[in-house]
């Protein structure tokens, strides 16, 4: 059974991103009327209060680690990144910066509130799209992803103010370079702040840019890819097991694919891997059972809006999902490198593998968020037929629906079984 809450009236506006936090007992949002809000929780009915509200323009926001406090950090479309700390009128604010008891339910529920802007990042070119905390064994990071199509990594200097935090990488993702050029590729494509694949965005003005494409458009003649920016997709998610290092997925402009980034203290970022389901090999069973179109045409790729990288939980591989705008839902199944001895006359270092899992057309419309629960055993989405949908593996690793929930109260559609093999590949 799937247990359900309404917020009523919850905003004024469209709302733009909502975020859980550590526990699950506070959720935090935000809407075009400029407006965050926290609420919380009542576990003895259900409901949910607003604990704080204050205004702020923002596109996207999201908790840290309560290890490092009460912290937000919110994107929005003036290109800028806030963090924000919750502070107590009842108690002193050292009590609240640090440790695991400042994020607690407790401590964060006790007297009055109010949350400062501790600091404001400034480097993006573009609309900051997207935000996420890194997981908190690897301290104090956060990941930013903005329409330059540039994936941004900050580090908190000061963890007792939160006042300085230092740009430790800053990827252009669209020309970023492969492991091996045999296991993976890359195609760059125009948005509108980085008008071409050659164009240097650091040293180009957004005037000098808006005049590049309209002289010489880089999507012109493609049909389904826009060349507007509310025609991409820019999604990030952290890999959440220590073992592999910092790894980040992440999802730039039209392209349709998204990049496994490997950061490193010691060299530049590096693609370990490319998900991209295009072009998909001809005679790929579908849902209905029938078989793709053999007439050799490539198809069109269209944006990924959100990417979802799965907690391991103990798995050899690892589990991603992604959401598009052509409104699928694909999970994929992502097969580390096996670190063995090199077999003489075999060059080359170990490569990442991929295949898609399952593939979802069920929302019908663009897909807006995928996310993971806590043990990556049950994947939901959200697209804009204003439905939320459950997926969950079955005995032999057959993905299928587990529910959905809408605001109209329609019969769902018995959905079918999903079990795509070996048939799409990463490459």
């Amino acid at each position: 059974m799937i247990q359900t809450g309404l917020i009523q009236s919850a905003h004024n506006d469209l709302l733009t991103d909502v975020a859980y936090d550590f526990y699950g007992l506070r959720l935090a949002t935000c809407s075009l009327d400029q407006r965050i809000k926290v609420w919380q929780v009542d576990e003895s009915n259900g409901n949910w209060n607003v604990e704080d509200d204050w205004k702020a323009s923002m596109l996207e926001d999201a908790w840290a680690h309560p290890e490092f406090g009460t912290i937000l950090a919110s994107a929005s479309f003036d290109r800028t990144v806030k963090i924000w700390e919750q502070t107590s009128f009842a108690s002193t604010t050292d009590s609240q910066t640090n440790g695991a008891g400042a994020g607690s339910p407790q401590a964060a529920s006790c007297g009055s509130s109010r949350w400062v802007e501790r600091a404001v990042l400034v480097d993006a070119r573009g609309t900051v799209r997207a935000v996420e905390f890194a997981p908190h064994h690897f301290g104090l990071k956060l990941a930013t992803v903005s329409s330059d199509n540039h994936v941004r990594i900050y580090e908190c200097l000061e963890q007792s103010s939160l006042a300085t935090w230092q740009l430790s990488e800053e990827v252009d993702v669209s020309t970023l370079p492969s492991a091996s050029l045999s296991s993976s590729y890359s195609v760059a494509f125009a948005t509108p702040t980085q008008t071409s694949a050659t164009l240097e965005g650091a040293s180009a003005t957004l005037v000098a840019q808006a005049l590049q494409q309209s002289q010489n458009p880089a999507t012109q003649g493609r049909p389904g890819m826009g060349n507007r920016e509310a025609d991409g997709g820019w999604c990030i998610s952290w890999c959440k097991d220590r073992y592999w290092g910092e790894i980040i997925a992440a999802g730039c402009g039209v392209s349709g694919a998204i990049k496994i980034i490997q950061l490193s203290p010691s060299r530049r970022p590096i693609t370990l891997l490319t998900l991209d389901p295009s072009p998909s090999p001809v005679g790929l069973p579908t849902e209905a059972g029938t078989l793709l179109a053999s007439d050799g045409d490539t198809p069109t790729p269209f944006a990924i809006t959100s990417v979802a990288w799965a907690p391991s939980c103990g798995r050899s591989y690892h589990l991603i999902a992604t959401g598009g705008r052509d409104g699928h839902v694909r999970i994929w199944r992502v097969k580390p490198a096996e670190e063995e001895p090199d077999v003489e006359g075999e060059g080359g270092d170990p490569k990442w593998s991929a295949n898609v899992v399952a593939d979802f057309d069920h929302h019908k419309s663009a897909v807006g968020r995928v996310e993971w629960n806590i043990t990556g055993t049950v994947l939901s989405s959200a697209g804009n037929d204003g439905r939320v949908r459950l997926w969950k593996a079955t005995i032999g690793n057959v993905w299928r629906t587990a529910g959905s929930i809408g605001v109209e109260q329609s019969e769902d559609i018995q959905d079918a079984d999903v079990n795509m093999g070996e048939n799409a590949i990463a490459k």
